[in-house]
Parts: C-alpha cells; sequence; structure tokens
C-alpha cells in the first residue's frame, strides 16, 4: 500500500472537512429557518393543555413574533379563563377549536376587553400543530384559539399551489411566496395555507399532537363535550 506524503494527507483532509459541511448543510435545509419545528428553547414560554379524558397538549409560544397573542393567551391560562372551557368545534382532518366561555363559537373576550389586532409573521405558518387565533374577521382576537392538524400534502407542490394559488385568492387574500423550507414543510406535515395572514399563529404543538388526532377521530361526529381541564404555563428548562 503507497503511503501517502503529509501534503496528500492534508488535502485529503480539507476535502472531507469541506464534504461534511456540505452534508450538513443540505441535512437541516428542510428545517432552516423553521423556528416552529425546533425543540422549545430554555428561557421560552410553555403551556400544557389538559384535556379530560384525552391527555396533554405541550405547546411552545412565540412571544416575539406575536407578544400580544402570547399576552392574552397566557394570562388567561393563569387566571384559569380556560379551565372547564371546551373544543365546541372539532373539524377531522383540519382543526380543534376551544376559549368560548359560551361554547358555540360566539363568545369569550381578549384580557383589554376588546378585539386586538393580528399580528402575522412570515416566520410563522398554519403547519400542523400551529396554535392560532380565530377571528371574525381581521383584527377582531378575543378569547378563542384553534390547534391546526391535517394530513401531508400527497398531491406535493400541486396540491400546495392550489391551495395557496386558487383557494386563497377566492377567499380574498393574496398568494403567498414561501421560502422552499416552507413549501417542503407544508408538503412533508401538511396545514392550512388558506389561513396564513388570516389567522395569527402563536404557538406549536411539541409534544401531545397525537392528543388532537385522538380528539378529532373520536370526538368530530360525537355530541360528548371535549373539556379543557386546565392550561398551565411555565418556562421551559427551570
Amino acid at each position: 500500500m503507497r503511503r501517502l506524503t503529509m501534503k496528500q494527507i492534508l488535502r485529503r483532509t480539507v476535502f472531507l472537512l469541506l464534504a461534511a459541511a456540505v452534508l450538513l448543510s443540505f441535512g437541516g435545509c428542510s428545517n432552516k429557518g423553521l423556528i416552529q419545528f425546533e425543540a422549545p428553547k430554555k428561557g421560552q414560554q410553555v403551556a400544557e393543555i389538559n384535556v379530560e379524558n384525552y391527555g396533554t397538549i405541550k405547546v411552545m409560544l412565540f412571544e416575539e413574533q406575536a407578544p400580544k397573542a402570547v399576552e392574552n393567551f397566557v394570562t388567561h391560562a393563569k387566571e384559569g379563563y380556560y379551565d372547564g372551557l371546551t373544543f365546541h368545534r372539532i373539524i377531522d382532518n383540519f382543526m380543534i377549536q376551544g376559549g368560548d366561555p359560551d361554547g358555540d363559537g360566539t363568545g369569550g373576550e381578549s384580557i383589554w376587553g376588546e378585539p386586538f389586532e393580528d399580528e402575522f409573521s412570515d416566520q410563522l405558518r398554519n403547519f400542523t400543530g400551529a396554535l392560532s387565533m380565530a377571528n371574525s374577521g381581521a383584527d377582531t382576537n378575543g378569547s378563542q384559539f384553534f390547534i391546526v392538524n391535517t394530513d401531508p400534502f400527497t398531491g406535493g407542490s400541486e396540491e400546495l399551489d392550489y391551495y395557496n394559488k386558487t383557494i386563497r385568492p377566492t377567499q380574498g387574500h393574496a398568494a403567498i411566496d414561501y421560502p422552499a423550507a416552507q413549501r417542503e414543510k407544508y408538503i412533508e406535515a401538511g396545514g392550512t395555507p388558506w389561513l396564513d395572514n388570516v389567522h395569527t399563529v402563536f404557538g406549536q404543538v411539541y409534544e401531545g399532537l397525537d392528543v388532537v388526532t385522538k380528539i378529532m377521530s373520536e370526538a368530530s361526529d360525537s355530541d360528548e363535550p371535549v373539556v379543557i381541564k386546565s392550561i398551565t404555563v411555565s418556562t421551559y428548562g427551570e
């Protein structure tokens, strides 16, 4: 076996290091810039939504991108506003919606006693697992929220483009020029792109999406109420 010179060894080492760096960059591209799919960071606010007979849904909150929506949700949760309320709207392969004291989608108010404005961020989208504000039009946020949960887009880019470029304009909203990573994530994870820049995303499920799925599969066609026992807010890692 021919022995390599020191110069050849160095060249090969540099080549391998460069190759490894390229592989790492490609390996992380699908989640690049997708803060919703990163693990919660130490010091980040998180919430546990405890659902009677179903389990716990853990969400991380994005205070920097949606400060008022997070403050509203956190304050309501800490004051027990949501305790005993129901997920009054459950649609399989779409979302579960709760936070209305009237239990029919017509009630609830913000912590300020009046509707507050939308907070849209191009960093946050209505992917599966998104925690978003329900509303009745622009800047009408109160207490109601929903969690998105759909199947992946088996139709690939064509399916995403249908929702984005066909459905959105019929609802009066312009199509969005999604970055490649967001397009890939929508196709992989599913979601509701027609709700982007229509409903404020302020959190993401990081554990317990199976609980959401179970609620959908068992309660979407049932009259049995799905009750929120409590919502507990804490600081991640503390």
